[in-house]
């Protein structure tokens, strides 16, 4: 095959299936319509870089998406900001997938599109990101398979930073069913810790559910107003990401 034409199968098959699935997840309402712009972008750069990092993309949309379809009833009594399916948006999408698409992007920079492996004595840096990449997409499943989970355990939620017992709903509130469901657990506490103190939960008397906004009707139960959920997921996987690239350096 020609040259000239092989070196456009790639991105072709990337922008196709990266197509595809953001098309269909809008379809299905696990994506908003700015959301599966935002899928599209960051799919088809997993994809055209590496189908390993695609493979960990993948992996965290498909569970996450499931998950969140499971128990909608009960989710819809409990969160004020629910959504059949989920339906995220570009925000959401980027928040929980920006880190990883540059740390993928210096990657392909510096292996020129090459696979290494986990090398801390012959290839540092390389180490550091891919060690990122996969500490980034831990923290993501471990935080959503948790809190989607959790919530729908009948275990009563306890908070994390003082173990008392809380609503359903409350940003840093987390059960044993929750905590054993995160794979990524390191990563699900940093975001548990972050949501119980800086950002707010509280008890709206007229609506019957945890919000994350105060209010005059609105009794408060933890965290301080700094914080919204998407900045909680970024900050948290920004900071498992940072550790992971330190632990791989040890390690490998």
């Amino acid at each position: 095959m020609d040259s000239s034409h092989s070196q456009w199968i790639q991105p072709l098959v990337a922008v196709s299936v990266g197509s595809f699935i953001a098309f269909r997840a809008h379809r299905k309402n696990s994506l908003s319509t700015s959301g599966a712009f935002a899928g599209l972008f960051v799919m088809s750069l997993h994809i055209l870089i590496g189908f390993r990092f695609a493979a960990m993309l993948f992996a965290f949309f498909f569970t996450s998406s499931t998950l969140t379809k499971k128990g909608q009833d009960k989710k819809r009594l409990i969160d004020p900001e629910f959504k059949i399916g989920g339906q995220r948006n570009w925000i959401q999408v980027l928040s929980n997938s920006g880190i990883a698409s540059i740390l993928v992007v210096a990657l392909w920079v510096l292996t020129e599109g090459k696979d290494y492996c986990l090398d801390s004595k012959d290839s540092p840096l390389i180490t550091a990101l891919i060690g990122g990449v996969i500490g980034h997409y831990c923290c993501c499943n471990g935080d959503t398979w948790s809190s989607e989970i959790g919530v729908l355990s009948d275990d009563r939620p306890r908070l994390i930073t003082t173990f008392k017992h809380v609503r359903k709903g409350t940003n840093g509130g987390v059960t044993k069913t929750g905590l054993l469901a995160a794979a990524g657990l390191g990563g699900s506490i940093i975001d548990s810790l972050f949501g119980a103190t800086l950002q707010f939960s509280g008890f709206c008397s007229i609506r019957q559910k945890v919000v994350g906004k105060p209010g005059p009707t609105v009794k408060k139960i933890s965290g301080l107003s700094i914080l919204d959920n998407n900045a909680v997921n970024f900050v948290s996987i920004l900071l498992t990401t940072i550790l992971t690239s330190i632990a791989c350096l040890y390690i490998f």
